[in-house]
């Protein structure tokens, strides 16, 4: 059958019959009408086996070992900042092979790269692998296949002839709804056990959505044929972390109708505040949505990014925590929480790491035990380094961090990971200074401090095996942000100080038992 040939409007357009056999096409484009030209059918499966390399120089950078003292080390994996491309190597995503020692680093300006050296520690090796994506901000192995996230589709990259470099940008999926707003992110790209993707796709910055993928958490079928939305109501949802159980943690920054920064443990079908996202229901009241696990107020945690649950024996009484990644200030926070007859509630406190020099957004755990993050700075943050690959390693030394959190209607119970000093425990309620506050969540951009209440403390009770704190706390009650400042001396007399910012829903009975039996 003949192909079609129409001009519309200023273009060509061709109209190519259905079949079931293949059909053999070629096009041959000119200006000069008067001239005729013969037109030779190529045979197109000698294009299939891979072309010739793109990038062949290797570039090498050291593996910073730091020695810091304390309960983490952390190392800088360099990047090639100055190359031949003049790629900027803003990093958004990152996923390690089987063999240890490679990992595959997406970056937001488009590029993919293969560094090899992770098990020597000594010198990286970078090779340009693929380029051209369109704000890749997630990059997933499944099989040893390379995925990554891009604001247009979810793309394969396709290595024909084995040199290491991307033959074929297989679209993978392209369901992606685009327009031509700036703010609406494809975040982060995980997959669970069956090989489903997801990732979370942002909504319009002060506006109603256009299309119905804005402010949404998404699935595409381990297949890739359809993309369904899990659950709606997000802002600008900064990754993605899936659960052992089919939950999500998903956080999301300050904004209209986001009163601050929230941390969210997202369910099937959930809403989740963002009225300009699309699907929100009519009712603009805080009860028509699911509430967050935590509030983060912008001076403690200016722009929550990925979760991660520690996965490292190496980590010892951290192991099995949740961890959140700071893109607005380059930090790490560990993330004790509970769940309250279905509610689930709980707070930050950043680990006894400085400041990283940029926006830490992406983090996996690697077979040698330890954390590797990726960030980037592109929007606003704190850090303004333009990107930054590093290696988080847990020392034997203690750090007082603490891991579980618990409100009851006389007040909160700690959980630290390290044995607390006993000391005397009338001297000890001098060392924390506890206040809550409210929100108003409306359609203006972010909120202020309402209601803030000093909390005394009446008394403080410790643990037989000094892991935990009892605090009995006058006016205790629901609240949106809880602030706990405290100065502690661990058992092994290191010094323990730090900030818990916390949400409380909903209080548990006051119970006689302060602590489990085994604690008596």
């Amino acid at each position: 059958a003949s192909v079609d040939l129409k001009e519309e409007l200023g273009f060509v357009t061709a109209t190519i019959p259905a079949s079931t056999k293949t059909t053999r096409l070629a096009f041959q484009i000119h200006i000069n009408k008067s001239k005729t030209f013969s037109l030779k059918l190529d045979d197109l499966n000698q294009h299939k086996g891979g072309g010739r390399k793109e990038w062949k120089e290797r570039l090498e950078t050291p593996f910073i070992i730091g020695d810091q003292e304390g309960g983490f080390q952390w190392d800088q994996i360099t990047l090639p900042m100055t190359n031949p491309w003049k790629s900027r190597l803003r990093t958004s995503g990152f996923d390690f092979s089987d063999d240890g020692d490679t990992m595959y680093v997406c970056c937001w300006d488009g590029d993919v790269w293969k560094v090899t050296g992770l098990k020597e520690s000594s010198t990286l090796n970078w090779q340009r692998i693929g380029s051209g994506l369109f704000q890749p901000l997630g990059l997933k192995m499944i099989d040893q296949h390379i995925y990554v996230s891009c604001r247009d589709q979810i793309v394969e990259l396709v290595d024909h002839n084995g040199d290491g470099e991307t033959d074929f940008y297989k679209s993978f999926n392209s369901d992606h709804q685009v327009t031509e707003h700036f703010h609406e992110f494809a975040m982060g790209l995980q997959a669970d056990e069956r090989g489903n993707l997801f990732y979370a796709k942002s909504a319009c910055h002060a506006r109603e959505p256009r299309v119905p993928q804005h402010g949404t958490l998404l699935k595409v079928k381990a297949d890739g044929t359809s993309t369904s939305i899990i659950a709606n109501g997000f802002r600008a949802a900064n990754g993605v972390c899936l659960n052992k159980d089919g939950s999500f943690f998903v956080t999301d920054q300050e904004g209209h109708w986001t009163p601050q920064n929230r941390i969210n443990r997202v369910k099937e079908g959930g809403f989740y505040g963002n009225m300009w996202s699309y699907g929100a229901p009519k009712d603009t009241s805080d009860s028509a949505m699911e509430l967050p696990l935590a509030w983060t107020y912008k001076g403690f945690e200016r722009s929550p990014a990925e979760l991660i649950w520690i996965d490292s024996p190496k980590w010892g009484a951290l192991n099995g925590k949740l961890l959140n990644l700071s893109y607005g200030h380059g930090r790490i926070e560990i993330v004790p929480h509970e769940e309250v007859e279905g509610i689930w509630q709980g707070g930050l406190c950043r680990l006894p790491i400085p400041d990283l020099p940029t926006g830490t957004m992406r983090g996996r755990f690697h077979v040698d035990g330890h954390l590797y993050i990726a960030g980037m700075s592109a929007w606003a943050s704190s850090q303004s380094f333009p990107g930054g690959l590093y290696r988080i390693r847990k020392t034997e030394a203690s750090v007082g961090l603490p891991t579980k959190i618990k409100a009851y209607e006389d007040g909160i119970k700690l959980t630290f990971s390290d044995p607390i000093a006993k000391g005397v425990l009338s001297e000890l309620k001098k060392n924390f200074q506890i206040e809550s506050w409210m929100y108003q969540r409306s359609k203006n951009y972010g909120s202020k401090k309402y209601e803030v209440l000093a909390h005394a403390v009446v008394s403080v009770e410790l643990s037989k095996n000094q892991l935990e704190l009892y605090l009995e706390l006058k006016e205790m009650k629901p609240v949106d942000q809880m602030s706990i400042k405290y100065k502690l001396k661990g058992k092994d007399g290191s010094s323990y100080e730090g900030e818990i910012q916390n949400t409380v829903h909903k209080l548990s009975p006051i119970s006689l038992q302060r602590f489990e039996t085994r604690n008596k």
